[in-house]
């Protein structure tokens, strides 16, 4: 009988078993054996250390094994899925491949973390593959993975949580939701399933950075700029900075960490180039100076001008202050003694100014101290350090007598505690502890507006504190800083603070807030929290698909409006 040729129709799908599938480790080692029975530097130079360098006009090609193959087709797409190691991947660090240094087309290798430059024949990533069996990489920018040295791209379900943590997404109700209490009732976990709470997670002090760690959780929680960060997806010209901004935000929030922290070292080495060298990882500064840097780079990134409401940096911080000066003018009082006061009959220069953060001046600490407690500690109450914008208190410097008052007041304002100050010898810290309620404190006494303007009763929603040994000199040595921030929504029995030092997170009692040493405040107005609450619990109710915003209408009564509706 003649043999004859068994063939397929063409609509029969054939699939090989496992037995029967070519070994992919086979075609590797055969690799490996040719490489080591002749080994050559791929098109580029060794150095000394037997480094490989590409020319520059290899380096960053994406020279292709062959075309690039989905797993459509028949081919045992997962067989080196089961090498891949969740629990070293870590893209908190700045995207730089780990043998060349470049930035430019880097891949991250899922089995042991470390970055590589291309997936080409000519690639290190190609290299690490065969020399270490090492298969499986992702693309760092477009979040795609290839199985190398083959270099066929995988799409598996499998892989979505890697893409997650790599480039999190998030959408308007998401984002929305992080404002609700129902928020702290849904703890994430970690790979180790520990249980953390997306947003107020620790940031890792690699060397000396905790005074910006303290600046990246207060910006973060101001719910305008933590939304705009979130919901953005900046792929155009927009600044490294910005980029890198975002990319931080989106991690702290994330609800799928594979660890339970975050290290801000691929944003502070950008602010480090930013800056040129002036905030610096390994050296200690002060995190007013940087948060009033970091939020002028911003807006002016974010394409701002001088205009009012030119970004969202200044549409959520931005006031206006109105300066009085004169020169001194010194007359008895009632009680006969002598101090400077303004002269209605004489010449008053005023001028209006825009302002981000207002200063707040501390009394001097006594020079001696007694028994008495309150001069142990000196304590005042944040209306009396507020008195200076009151428009009668009155300040002389430099032959001037100067007197201020708020002309608007911003949607979050920030309160600059003024408690370091520099003589020629040292930098002096003044320990005066300023009590302050966590909710109600009313800047009508400080805002010069008529009586159909907003409410201005403000709540706290950040607080920085600064812990170092007991004196009067900065120790920056020895400095600690923590941030206090409250959580989502709420009041009453129910509100929660927690603390945040570097990698520590821990709940705090809202009494204990007041007692540090503090140094910079964000208050928010208790109008807006209230009214959007109302407003989303009757309209919406658990379900809330987008944030009203609130308006004043022309007779200058407030009002919500649907941010679609405007």
């Amino acid at each position: 009988m003649a043999n004859r040729k068994q063939t397929l129709p063409p609509s029969t799908n054939y699939s090989r078993t496992s037995d029967e599938r070519p070994a992919k480790r086979a075609k590797v080692d055969d690799i490996n054996q040719a490489s080591t029975s002749s080994v050559e530097p791929l098109n580029g130079t060794e150095d000394s250390n037997g480094a490989i360098q590409l020319s520059e006009d290899e380096e960053g090609l994406e020279e292709e094994v062959g075309p690039v193959q989905s797993n459509n087709e028949p081919r045992a797409s997962d067989l080196y899925l089961d090498t891949i190691n969740r629990a070293l991947l870590d893209f908190d660090f700045e995207k730089v491949c780990s043998v060349s240094m470049s930035d430019i087309n880097i891949y991250g290798c899922l089995v042991c973390g470390k970055y590589f430059q291309g997936r080409g024949r000519n690639s290190y990533a190609y290299a690490h593959s065969i020399h270490d069996d090492h298969h499986v990489f992702i693309n760092l920018e477009t979040t795609k993975v290839y199985v190398l040295p083959d270099g066929y791209l995988v799409s598996d379900p499998s892989l979505e949580d890697i893409s997650f943590v790599l480039n999190p997404s998030f959408t308007k109700v998401s984002t929305s939701n992080l404002s609700s209490p129902s928020h702290l009732l849904k703890p994430s976990y970690d790979l180790s399933s520990k249980p953390y709470l997306p947003g107020y997670v620790g940031l890792n002090n690699i060397k000396r950075n905790d005074h910006m760690n303290v600046i990246i959780h207060s910006l973060l929680h101001i719910p305008p700029l933590r939304d705009y960060l979130l919901l953005s997806s900046f792929r155009g010209k927009e600044s490294e900075l910005l980029k890198r901004f975002a990319a931080l935000a989106k991690k702290i929030w994330n609800p799928r960490l594979f660890k339970s922290q975050v290290s801000p070292h691929e944003f502070l080495q950008e602010v480090n180039r930013a800056s040129v060298g002036k905030f610096r990882l390994e050296q200690q500064g002060d995190p007013v100076e940087f948060l009033g840097w970091l939020l002028n780079r911003l807006h002016k990134d974010m394409g701002g001008t001088k205009r009012k409401n030119s970004s969202i940096i200044f549409s959520t911080f931005q006031g206006e202050l109105r300066a009085e000066t004169q020169h001194v003018v010194v007359r008895p009082d009632s009680t006969g003694s002598e101090k400077p006061q303004f002269d209605i009959d004489r010449d008053i220069k005023a001028t209006v100014s825009p302002f981000l953060f207002l200063a707040v001046d501390l009394p001097p600490p006594p020079l001696f101290q007694d028994t008495v407690e309150k001069n142990i500690i000196p304590q005042v109450s944040i209306h009396s350090v507020l008195a200076k914008y009151d428009g009668i208190t009155t300040q002389e410097s430099a032959g001037q007598l100067r007197r201020y008052k708020c002309q608007r007041l911003p949607q979050y304002i920030i309160l600059h505690y003024k408690r370091f100050t520099k003589n020629a010898f040292v930098e002096e810290k003044n320990p005066t502890i300023v009590t302050f309620p966590l909710r109600g404190v009313d800047f009508r006494e400080y805002l010069d507006a008529p009586p159909t303007h907003p409410p201005t009763v403000y709540d706290l929603i950040a607080n920085v504190t600064h812990e170092s040994v007991a004196g009067t000199t900065r120790d920056k040595e020895n400095t600690i800083w923590k941030a206090h921030l409250r959580a989502a929504g709420g009041g009453g029995e129910g509100e929660k603070w927690f603390q945040i030092q570097d990698l520590i997170v821990e709940e705090m009692r809202k009494e204990m807030i007041f007692l540090g040493e503090t140094v910079l405040q964000v208050r928010y107005p208790y109008i807006l929290e209230y009214r959007i609450l109302t407003y989303l619990r009757i309209r919406y109710g658990s379900d809330v698909p987008r944030t009203p915003t609130p308006r004043v209408t022309r007779q200058g009564k407030w009002t919500l409006i649907d941010s679609e509706e405007v």
